[in-house]
């Protein structure tokens, strides 16, 4: 996982904006040093909604392959850094996307490592737990139930599914667990991003992991911004 060093991606600028800034992955500090990148922009902090976009790397130039609507969670977004656990808001910052998993068979072309959600199959939240911030098939004595998700309960969001890095690596207790790129719900989410259904069969099709993707997640401006100037 990578964060900004104030959360935002920041663009190290001297002087003026340049006339033509490119797009926006061109005018980012880090995009994590692959050639794809997933931009997730809501207009401020307390929006639940706003756009998904995917890029490839394309001859030095950030080349936009995709975009679609998306939800973020219903308080809105917070710093990834000093985010709280049990917020319902998503963490901005700079991640890593560790692999896929889904309900549902992976989509014709998925070439990213996915991972078959099960009967057993849970995603542990109890910041008491060994497996905190982990998946875990059975669900562990030390994770209670009221801790963690059953993933296959949750057949409309986990129909496909990225993992989104988000204190994945080393995980700090009390900052937040189970941050992913999904199918939408009825609403706004508990922390993670989601899209329709068809963009995230898309976005696991395109999905390469030699292109090493990222996602970076923040707003258009304030000191959550994407890009920062």
């Amino acid at each position: 996982m990578r964060t900004a060093a104030v959360v935002a991606l920041v663009f190290l600028l001297t002087g003026a904006a340049p006339a033509d800034p490119g797009t926006l992955p061109d005018r980012m500090a880090d995009t994590g040093g692959g050639r794809q990148l997933i931009t997730a922009v809501a207009p401020e902090p307390g929006s639940t909604t706003g756009t998904v976009t995917w890029w490839d790397l394309t001859d030095g130039r950030w080349v936009r392959t995709g975009s679609a609507p998306a939800r973020f969670g219903a308080n809105g977004l917070a710093e990834g850094r000093s985010r709280h656990q049990g917020t319902h808001t998503t963490p901005t910052g700079l991640y890593d996307l560790p692999y896929a998993f889904g309900i549902k068979k992976a989509p014709p072309g998925t070439t990213y490592p996915y991972r078959p959600v099960r009967q057993h199959s849970w995603w542990c939240q109890d910041n008491d737990s060994p497996a905190y911030n982990r998946w875990a098939e059975p669900r562990p004595a030390h994770c209670r139930p009221t801790e963690a998700e059953h993933l296959v309960s949750y057949g409309t969001q986990y129909a496909h599914a990225l993992v989104i890095g988000f204190n994945y690596r080393h995980p700090v207790r009390g900052r937040g667990a189970g941050i992913f790129l999904h199918v939408n719900g009825r609403g706004a989410t508990a922390g993670c991003v989601s899209v329709p259904a068809d963009a995230m069969r898309r976005i696991l099709a395109w999905a390469d992991p030699a292109g090493r993707p990222h996602i970076a997640i923040g707003t258009e401006s304030g000191p959550t911004a994407v890009v920062r100037y």
